[in-house]
């Protein structure tokens, strides 16, 4: 994420951990501005430029309508009446998972760098006329895909959509502005990563989890790789992935997709493809045989704690129905403070502080399934880490009771309707499900799935992950040495 601090984590409609967006918010009124949306939104789309026809996806008000491009630019709509303002993401089916060898954290900053300017705008002043409009706006990088947006007044749309389609294509580099924002990155690795030493256990686990798929490398890159990035790394990654075929365009709030047709014909459709758009092949992983650990100790850490991580299959990668069933799994266990392993570890037994469990199963390929526990001051992580295995070992023997099966059920459903409340939040949800192999029907479909999922099908989700040849276990210490 382009903030002042730090890049965005991985999110997904039913994860544990939703990564925060940080919103640059501004008031007031630019007069050119102004009249360059007033203009544009009255503007005639070129003749020459055509698009499919909108049809709309599943049932429901929020049901969004989809149409294409000629230059293979998808197109989601989502209206929501409810307040005169629009929320405008591009999507970008790239993310660090797609960086060339050596050159680890060249999405992220490439991300950055899009706000430098193009032969029509200045550095930074992209940012400055969004706020100087009454916007908000920002950008983040995962290891699927990388994403822009702005929310602004419903006026305001042709504004920004005229600024995005401008970067799609023209984006201008030089080294003097190159150069300072790489430190800007450095320097957000160290403070987002290298300071903390939850961090860099996280780090390092993915690096032991994943044997050969890049999802080992972590999103923001690895220093010594992100010091020698280069303008002419930056334009090369641009020039390979930042294409209209390659992007999917959502706009949420308060317009319709016959509105909205024109405006993207307008403004994208004269963009040319460049028919970047490929399957994305990575390195797939080699057969686990035997668990990994990472031990860490850390005069920083203020207390310690027990990670563990299996090797799971994503929604893309997972048989029919396994995807719901790793969720309500994740729920059932450690969703909140009336999963198994809470009222056991904490409530109960009095072993942990905290105790959870969460699924990620948004990414393209392999997924991740996490456990965690922070043990109660007088407990060693030895003896909290046996009484993490005893809880697995009961629960596979002994299965979900009807009122655990129910009650995550309930809390994933709910949060899905939550989240259908807020315009941004349905816009990420359909965005991720995009660049990460489902669709505008798998998100729409997914409360319904969650309440077909059964305890045989819970069962059968945790025989599937919790091989422990297929794991890898962290833990951290306060102190000193490694």
């Amino acid at each position: 994420m382009r903030t002042r601090n730090g890049l965005a984590r991985r999110p997904a409609w039913f994860a544990l951990f939703p990564f925060m967006l940080f919103l640059l918010a501004a008031c007031g009124e630019g007069e050119t501005e102004s009249a360059a949306a007033d203009g544009a939104e009255a503007g005639a789309k070129p003749a020459e430029v055509t698009s499919t026809e909108p049809e709309r996806a599943g049932e429901g008000p929020l049901a969004p309508q989809i149409f294409k491009l000629s230059n293979g630019l998808d197109v989601v709509v989502i209206t929501d009446e409810r307040a005169p303002v629009v929320t405008h993401m591009v999507w970008y089916r790239v993310g660090a998972a797609d960086e060339p060898p050596g050159k680890s954290g060249i999405a992220h900053f490439l991300e950055h760098l899009m706000f430098k300017g193009t032969e029509k705008l200045e550095p930074g002043e992209f940012s400055q006329i969004v706020a100087r409009n009454g916007g908000q706006e920002n950008a983040f990088t995962s290891s699927d895909y990388t994403a822009y947006y702005q929310r602004v007044a419903r006026d305001r749309l042709p504004l920004v959509m005229e600024m995005e389609a401008d970067r799609m294509a023209n984006l201008r580099l030089r080294d003097n502005v190159v150069m300072p924002e790489r430190r800007v990155i450095l320097e957000e690795r160290r403070m987002r990563i290298d300071n903390d030493p939850r961090a860099i256990l996280a780090e390092q686990m993915d690096a032991a989890l994943f044997l050969a798929h890049p999802y080992r490398i972590p999103v923001i890159g690895w220093r010594h790789e992100m010091a020698g990035l280069t303008t002419e790394d930056a334009i090369s990654f641009y020039d390979r992935f930042y294409s209209p075929d390659n992007a999917i365009l959502i706009v949420a709030g308060d317009i319709k997709a016959e509105e909205i047709r024109p405006l993207a014909e307008k403004f994208y459709g004269p963009v040319p493809s460049r028919e970047l758009r490929q399957e994305r092949v990575r390195p797939a992983e080699p057969e686990h045989k035997a668990p990994r650990r990472v031990d860490m100790k850390d005069a920083r850490a203020s207390q310690p704690i027990l990670q563990r991580y299996y090797l799971a299959p994503s929604y893309t990668r997972a048989s029919e129905g396994t995807g719901p069933a790793l969720d309500v799994l994740g729920a059932v266990l450690g969703g909140s403070s009336t999963s198994r392993l809470y009222r056991s570890l904490v409530v109960e037994k009095g072993i942990a502080a905290a105790a959870g469990a969460w699924y990620q199963g948004s990414n393209l390929d392999d997924a991740k399934f996490g456990l965690y526990l922070v043990p109660r001051e007088g407990v060693s992580l030895e003896e909290a880490e046996a009484a993490l295995d005893e809880e697995l070992k009961s629960f596979m023997e002994e299965g979900v009771s009807a009122e655990e099966l129910e009650r995550a059920r309930t809390m994933l459903v709910a949060e899905a309707v939550y989240a259908r409340d807020s315009q941004e939040e349905m816009a990420r949800l359909f965005g991720i499900a995009l660049t990460t192999g489902s669709s505008v029907q798998g998100v729409i479909e997914w409360p319904a799935e969650i309440k077909k999922v059964t305890a045989d099908d819970v069962a059968a989700a945790a025989r599937l992950v919790f091989e422990p040849r297929r794991s890898v276990t962290g833990t951290l210490k306060p102190g000193d040495g490694a």
